[in-house]
C-alpha cells in the first residue's frame, strides 16, 4: 500500500504528475442484539448502461455497542457475474487503503481480476465507513477549504529541513483538533473493526452463508480481522499484497519507537523497487529505458546525479514543478505497477520522467500518458473526498509515535531507505496528534481456523507491502497457503500473473490450493 497501502493515495500523485496508518483498543465479542441486515436496492449506477454496474446504499450502525442507534450509510456496487459456468455466490473485493474507494476501484480493475471470479460470481465492493461516498469524515466544509488550509505544507509529498518540518508539524497539530471538533462520534467509529462488521452485514444482505473475499493491499488486514472475528463464516479467502497485521498493531504502550509504515516495512520495500528499477533500467540499455547509461552501476550513478541536482534546482516535467521531494515520492508511487495499469503508467513511464528531467526539456502531456493517469470516474453522486479520510481509520487504531520523534525519525529513515522511504514516514506523522481513538479495534489472536484455507499471495518486490509480510501472515494463520510471484509492483491484481491468476481461480471455485513452495512468474517484466 503506497504509505503503508493507500492506492487511492498514490492515484492521486500520479495524476497530478501526468496531466498521482493511536491506541489499541479492547476487542468485543458480538452483541447478542444483532444489527438489522440492511436492504439493498440496486439501481443502475448508470443508467444508460443498465447490464455494467448496480449501485446501492446500505444502512449500517454508527456504534455496533448500540445497534439499534444512529445508523450511517455505506455506498456499495455490484457487478454481475458474466457467465460461462454456474454462478457460485458474491465475491466482496477491497482495494485497500485504509479509504480506498471500492466504488471506483471495482469498475477500474474489474479487467485484471481471476477469470473465475468475473464469470461465477458477483463482485461487490463499497466504500467503506468514513470515506467517499459512504458516510465521510469531512474536517473542513470543501475540498477547496482544505487545499487553503495547508497552503504552503507539501502534503502530496513530504517536508525537506528545518524551518518547513516545523511548519508541517504545526499545521498537522491543528488539523488534528480541526477533524476531531467537525466529526464528533464518528471518528471512534470507523476502524477496521467497524468495517469487518460492516462486510458480514452486506454479507448477509446478498444473501451468503459464507464469506467469500479478495482482499488487497490494507483489504489484507481487513481479511485477517474478519477471519478471526467470524472465521465459521469465511468460505473463501484470497489476501493479496499483505499488511502483516502484528506490525499494524505492535508498539509499546500508547506510543512506538517506530511509525506503521516503518514497522510494516515499506520503506526498505520501495527502496528495493527503487535499486531494482534502476538496475533493469541500466541493463536494459537506452535503447529499451529511456534513462539508461547501459549498465545498472552507471545508471545508479545518474539517478544520484539527478536527485542532487534536483535538490537546489527543481525540475519541470508536464507544467509541474518538481523538486526533491516531489521526485522521490513520484518515483514511489509510479513503481506501483511495473507496466502499465490504470491509474499507474508504470516503470518506462517513470524513466521517461527521469529522462526529461535530466535533459531539463519538459515535455506536453502525451495522449498515451493521460490515458495511462486516468482512473474512470465513480459511477456514484461524488462529495468531497480527501486522502486524509485514511487518518480516521490508521490514526484511531495503529500506535504512532509522538510528534517530537519524527526529527529522529526522519534521520532513522534516511539512513535505513534512503530519502524514497521518507514519504511513507511523514504520512504516519498525521497521526501523531490525533485526537480520536477507536472505539473497538483487533490485536489478535491471529490463529483462529477456519473452515477452508486461506490464500495469502506476495510479490517479491512489492514497493508497498513487503514479502516479509506475507510470509510473517502465512505463519500467524491457523490456515494459509503462501503462493509467491516473483516479480515487481504492488500486489498481483495491478501486477499479473496468468499462473497466480489460474491458481485464484481454481480457489474460487473449488479449494484448490498451490502445491506449498509454488511460484510463479509475472506475465511480463518492464524493459
Amino acid at each position: 500500500m503506497p504509505d503503508a497501502g493507500n492506492l487511492r493515495a498514490a492515484v492521486s500523485v500520479v495524476a497530478w504528475l501526468t496531466c498521482s496508518w493511536a491506541a489499541t483498543g479492547i476487542f468485543q465479542p458480538a452483541r447478542a442484539d444483532a444489527p438489522a441486515v440492511p436492504v439493498l436496492d440496486w439501481q443502475p449506477c448508470d443508467p444508460s448502461q443498465p447490464n455494467s454496474f448496480d449501485c446501492a446504499t446500505a444502512k449500517v450502525p454508527l456504534d455496533y455497542a448500540h445497534p439499534d442507534g444512529q445508523t450511517i450509510d455505506l455506498a456499495v456496487i455490484r457487478h454481475k457475474a458474466t457467465g460461462p459456468g454456474a454462478r457460485i455466490g458474491t465475491l466482496f473485493f477491497n482495494p485497500g487503503g485504509p479509504g480506498g474507494s471500492g466504488v471506483t476501484d471495482l469498475p477500474a480493475f474489474l479487467s485484471l481480476f481471476p477469470a473465475a471470479a468475473q464469470q461465477r460470481f458477483d463482485i461487490v465492493s463499497w466504500d467503506p465507513r468514513g470515506t467517499n461516498a459512504s458516510t465521510a469524515v469531512q474536517c473542513f466544509a470543501s475540498a477547496a477549504d482544505e487545499a487553503q488550509f495547508f497552503t504552503g505544507i507539501p502534503t502530496r509529498t513530504f517536508p525537506v529541513g528545518n524551518s518547513l518540518i516545523s511548519d508541517w508539524l504545526a499545521r498537522f497539530k491543528q488539523f488534528a483538533g480541526i477533524c476531531k471538533d467537525r466529526n464528533g462520534a464518528l471518528l471512534s467509529h470507523v476502524s477496521t473493526v467497524d468495517t469487518a462488521r460492516d462486510m458480514d452485514l452486506l454479507r448477509q444482505a446478498v444473501g451468503e452463508p459464507q464469506l467469500s473475499y479478495l482482499g488487497t493491499s490494507y483489504g489484507t488486514l481487513l481479511g485477517a480481522i474478519y477471519a478471526n472475528l467470524f472465521p465459521d463464516r469465511v468460505r473463501a479467502m484470497i489476501l493479496d499484497g499483505v499488511v502483516d497485521p502484528v506490525a499494524w498493531n505492535n508498539g509499546p504502550g500508547d506510543r512506538p519507537a517506530l511509525t506503521t509504515s516503518l514497522r510494516i516495512g515499506s520503506d526498505t520495500a520501495v527502496a528495493d523497487s527503487l535499486d531494482a528499477f534502476l538496475d533493469r533500467c541500466g541493463q536494459a540499455g537506452l535503447g529499451a529505458c529511456a534513462f539508461s547509461t547501459g549498465d545498472a552501476a552507471g545508471t545508479h550513478a545518474k539517478f544520484v546525479t539527478l536527485a542532487a541536482r534536483i535538490k537546489t534546482t527543481p525540475g519541470s516535467f508536464n507544467g509541474k514543478t518538481i523538486d526533491y521531494a516531489a521526485l522521490y515520492t513520484a518515483m514511489a508511487n509510479v513503481l506501483t505497477t511495473a507496466l502499465p495499469e490504470p491509474g499507474f503508467p508504470g516503470w518506462a513511464f517513470a524513466a521517461t520522467f527521469l529522462q526529461a528531467l535530466w535533459t531539463g526539456v519538459d515535455p506536453a502531456a502525451s495522449a498515451a500518458t493521460a490515458a495511462a493517469a486516468t482512473v474512470p470516474a465513480a459511477p456514484a453522486d461524488s462529495k468531497y473526498t480527501s486522502d486524509f479520510q485514511a487518518n480516521a481509520v490508521q490514526c484511531g487504531e495503529s500506535p504512532n509515535a509522538r510528534a517530537e520523534a519524527f526529527r529522529r525519525l526522519n534521520r532513522f529513515t534516511l539512513a535505513r531507505s534512503g530519502p524514497i522511504g521518507l514519504h511513507g514516514l511523514w504520512a504516519d506523522e498525521t497521526c501523531a496528534d490525533w485526537q480520536a481513538k477507536a472505539a473497538e479495534t483487533y490485536d489478535g489472536p491471529w490463529n483462529t481456523p477456519t473452515p477452508g484455507t486461506i490464500l495469502v499471495i506476495g510479490n517479491t518486490h512489492d514497493p508497498s507491502t513487503p514479502y516479509s509480510d506475507a510470509v510473517a501472515l502465512t505463519q500467524e494463520l491457523a490456515k494459509s497457503r503462501l503462493l509467491t510471484v516473483d516479480g515487481f509492483g504492488h500486489t498481483v491484481l495491478l501486477n499479473p500473473s496468468r499462473c497466480a491468476g489460474q491458481i485464484e481461480s481454481d480457489y474460487l471455485v473449488s479449494g484448490a490450493l498451490p502445491a506449498v513452495g509454488t511460484v510463479c512468474p509475472q506475465d511480463a517484466l518492464p524493459f
